[in-house]
């Protein structure tokens, strides 16, 4: 796993963590007045259930993470003997449980773990898939998975997203995420900086990178998080790239292997 820690240092856990609250809880109303979960989502083979059930596990694992690191070695080797289809074995499982047990598991998963965010101290690392990590960067990720899934389920219900300034932590990843980008694609990293300018939701101007930097990428910080956790093609944006790398990174930018 990428090393997100240096660039997003600056998100104070006590400002990032009700953002992932409020995340939680807005995709937490949408999905509870939706009876149907077996509608199927953008993801292959996944229903709003399985979107749900893989943001209850990842909830459950971290909060194992951080309560008993010792314990996660057993995720990480089921995890592996699962192979490249561990995520949707674990969301199919998921799925399976009535609607109700498998909502209510969520809302108590995501409530344990914003607690066990809150308290762990901010130098105490725990691990995860790849690497440790942190409670800040712990509060980044959990908000970008579910904004990302969380847009799937309004794609497939036909409903509008609104964008908020909580798209910031996830446009932070972005930027975090050149590198891993750049090795998921099995291609050289670049070791030249990268300068970011997005437009936020409300007018305001989101800066990475230095401003004489020859690979530059411009435009509307919704777009850049939807291709950056690959919900849109880049056709589909109005991001802009100036340098070959910059352009390159925009066709194959990730936040996740």
């Amino acid at each position: 796993m990428l090393d997100y820690s240096l660039d997003i240092s600056a998100v104070e856990r006590d400002l990032a963590l009700p953002d992932l609250v409020a995340e939680g809880e807005e995709l937490d109303a949408l999905v509870s007045a939706e009876a149907d979960w077996t509608q199927p989502t953008p993801a292959q083979g996944w229903t709003i259930a399985h979107q749900i059930a893989h943001l209850a596990a990842a909830d459950a694992n971290a909060l194992i993470a951080i309560r008993t690191p010792e314990a996660f070695d057993t995720v990480l080797k089921q995890r592996e003997a699962a192979g490249p289809h561990s995520a949707d074995l674990e969301a199919d499982a998921g799925a399976a449980k009535p609607r109700s047990v498998l909502l209510e598991q969520w809302r108590e998963g995501r409530t344990e773990l914003a607690a066990a965010l809150r308290d762990i101290p901010l130098d105490r690392p725990f691990p995860w898939f790849g690497s440790d990590v942190t409670a800040t960067l712990t509060v980044a990720l959990r908000l970008m998975e579910t904004w990302a899934h969380g847009q799937d389920i309004y794609d497939t219900l036909g409903v509008p997203h609104p964008p908020t300034t909580r798209l910031r932590h996830v446009a932070s990843l972005g930027v975090a995420g050149i590198p891993l980008s750049f090795y998921a694609a099995q291609l050289p990293i670049p070791t030249v900086p990268f300068r970011v300018e997005l437009t936020g939701p409300e007018g305001q101007t989101w800066v990475w990178g230095p401003e004489d930097a020859e690979q530059q990428v411009q435009g509307p910080a919704l777009d850049f998080c939807l291709r950056v956790t690959q919900r849109r093609p880049l056709s589909d944006t109005a991001l802009q790239a100036t340098g070959a790398d910059a352009r390159k990174w925009l066709e194959i930018a990730r936040v996740f292997l």
